[in-house]
């Protein structure tokens, strides 16, 4: 009884063990996984906002006056274009601010590609969107189709809204 217990025991230690070693293998994929998550969402980030970048700057090329700042940091990576109008009608002055922005956000625990985007036409809201893919389910074409629209759908509202 005395060699069956300790042969009972020392089997039972071995599993132990075994399983110890399989949750450390399944933790160090998990780790490389995030950090390939992490690494495709640079990736994406950096393409896309070269696409923004592109897409607000031929936005504001076809409206002079607007200016065209960069954005990165905490807030995400992209790209802006405004302009603050001063109108004179009937002798009372009144401020029209419009705005077209678009980023990416960080990347965060939830491995989601994150589009936001916000565009003020006149003082207006005309829209503040996000849309966003768990990271490895991105398709680049959709975001860049995505972000064409928006920036499509900003400037005709602003060349109705500005005559």
């Amino acid at each position: 009884m005395n060699d069956e217990f300790e042969s009972r025991l020392e089997s039972a230690i071995s599993r132990g063990q075994r399983r110890a070693d399989v949750k450390a293998t399944q933790q160090r994929k998990s780790e490389l996984s995030a950090d390939e998550l992490r690494r495709l969402h640079t990736s994406c980030r950096l393409s896309l906002s070269d696409r923004i970048e592109t897409a607000i700057n031929r936005v504001a090329d076809h409206f002079p006056g607007f200016q065209i700042e960069s954005l990165f940091g905490e807030v995400g990576w992209g790209s802006a274009c405004f302009r603050d109008d001063l109108r004179i009608i009937s002798g009372q002055r009144t401020n029209q601010y419009s705005r077209l922005e678009m980023v990416i956000r960080p990347h965060t625990d939830l491995n989601v590609l994150d589009l936001k985007g916000k565009g003020t036409v006149m003082n207006r809201e005309l829209f503040n969107r996000s849309h966003y893919v768990a990271v490895g389910e991105v398709e680049v074409e959709d975001f860049e189709q995505m972000i064409d629209v928006w920036a499509i759908e900003y400037a005709e509202v602003y060349a109705a809204k500005s005559r």
